[in-house]
């Protein structure tokens, strides 16, 4: 047998490969060139509703005092005992009353409300209180919505420079203890003090003085974190002038920061120019957590704007702004800006003994019919802001909804209000999205606090197995 040389068996290999190769890049120029069959298959869903849970609300409390022992350092003692206003919806179970205690305050045991669900349906639940107080060492009127507990809440109000006290009050409805971080942002950015990290037992209302977290600050804004459960948090917050009480209030939370706030009532008792008008009477503290950016101001009374400021705003860093001199009426004030911001507005009755003061939380969109609970206090009312561009129709009826009804037109960009009962519960039904707050005012008297929407739906879930 003849063997073949080796470069007559390299060439058939070369060959060989490349008539391969061409019949390759052929064969997926055709594959490519001809239409295949295609089959089109879409994932797996379903929608699905979960199971309605208990419905939960929580009081701040009666109005505490601190410092009162002088043989006990930091000592708390309850000034004065809330009144309470709760209903459900109509036709709706009842609410339970489930007392909180309240380790470091005796006497203290704040409301709080649960609910079991009618059915399929959530059961619609509101709570309000407030409380007055006139001693020496504290004074004044404030009012207070019982809300639902939250993983992260933010409070905008309270200082802690000469003469002022707070104190933050964490309350867990729930059966699992809370593990809350609280960041305190003021003249120096965010910080974590070692004091803002704390448990709530379950069952439980905590008090933290406001200083402990944010010592010597003019302008606070607090961010209350919780993990293993949520709390309801809020912030008492008094004022002392030269040994004279000056006002108390408990402040609402802020749900987030938002490209978009609004205070729908903002209560101004004195007219300009009266003594201590050299002090700012009517204020707006801004805060943007993260992103640098300017904020627009609009300042309202019914439809018609009064003013408008734009300020720059520092990631992280709060800032006040003077309202200027407002006459005697009830505006709202309106924020406004490309990154996400929360905001809040004091105000005040006046300087002297016997005034008092409010901060006025900015408000959530409410987009389905809702609880309004009305707290006992003086010539309570609605205020219904709407922020879009067309008109809003709200119905207002009596008795959480079964007792007589009250049509409001609120035209576009405006705010009305509504004369309500104290002691009293209304269910608000609106054509579409407003904001909405309750307000008081009187002799020595101011406070307002928010409507927040009703948490009455568990929203359907799409679910991909």
């Amino acid at each position: 047998m003849t063997k073949r040389p080796t470069w007559a068996t390299t060439s058939a290999r070369l060959v060989g490969g490349t008539v391969a190769a061409v019949a390759l890049v052929a064969g997926t120029l055709t594959a490519v060139a001809v239409v295949w069959p295609t089959h089109d298959r879409e994932a797996v869903s379903v929608l699905a509703v979960p199971a309605p849970s208990e419905s939960v609300a929580a009081c701040p409390g009666g109005l505490l005092a601190i410092g009162r022992d002088a043989s006990v350092a930091g000592a708390i003692a309850l000034a004065a005992a809330p009144r309470v206003v709760f209903d459900t919806g109509a036709g709706q179970p009842d609410a339970a009353v489930e007392p909180l205690v309240v380790p470091t305050v005796e006497g203290s045991t704040p409301d709080a409300f649960t609910a079991p669900p009618a059915a399929d349906t959530r059961t619609d639940l509101v709570a309000a209180s407030s409380a007055t107080v006139a001693a020496e060492d504290l004074s004044g009127f404030a009012a207070a919505s019982c809300l639902p507990p939250l993983l992260e809440s933010w409070i905008v109000g309270g200082a802690t420079t000469t003469g002022y006290s707070g104190l933050l009050l964490l309350s867990n409805p729930g059966s699992v203890p809370a593990d809350v971080q609280v960041t305190a942002y003021g003249a120096a950015g965010p910080q974590s003090p070692p004091a803002g990290r704390f448990v709530v037992a379950p069952g439980t209302q905590r008090v933290v003085p406001l200083a402990a977290l944010a010592r010597d600050e003019k302008s606070p804004v607090l961010q209350i974190i919780s993990t293993g459960a949520p709390v309801q948090a809020t912030l008492q917050t008094s004022i002392t002038r030269t040994l004279l009480a000056g006002g108390v209030d408990q402040v609402a939370p802020v749900i987030a920061p938002a490209t978009d706030q609004t205070i729908p009532a903002v209560a101004v008792t004195a007219a300009p120019g009266v003594e201590g008008a050299s002090d700012p009477a009517t204020i707006v503290r801004l805060l943007a957590p993260s992103t640098s950016t300017a904020a627009t101001v609009t300042v309202r009374s019914g439809g018609q704007t009064v003013s408008t400021s734009e300020v720059p705003l520092e990631a992280g860093l709060p800032l006040e702004l003077d309202l200027g001199g407002l006459e005697v009426g009830t505006y709202s004030v309106h924020v406004h800006s490309d990154a996400a911001v929360v905001a809040a507005v004091w105000s005040t009755t006046g300087f002297g003994e016997g005034d008092d003061f409010a901060w006025h939380a900015a408000a959530p969109r409410i987009e389905a019919g809702t609880l309004a609970a009305v707290a006992a206090g003086p010539s309570p009312t609605l205020a219904i802001a709407n922020d879009g561009s067309d008109q809003v129709a709200v119905t207002l009826t009596a008795d959480a909804g079964a007792g007589a009804a009250q049509e409001v037109s609120v035209p576009a960009g405006s705010t009305v209000r509504v004369v309500v009962d104290p002691d009293a519960v209304y269910r608000l039904e609106a054509s579409g999205p407003v904001q909405a707050a309750v307000g008081y005012a009187g002799d020595g008297a101011l406070a307002s606090y928010p409507l927040w929407p009703a948490d009455a739906a568990a929203s359907p879930l799409l679910v991909h197995p």
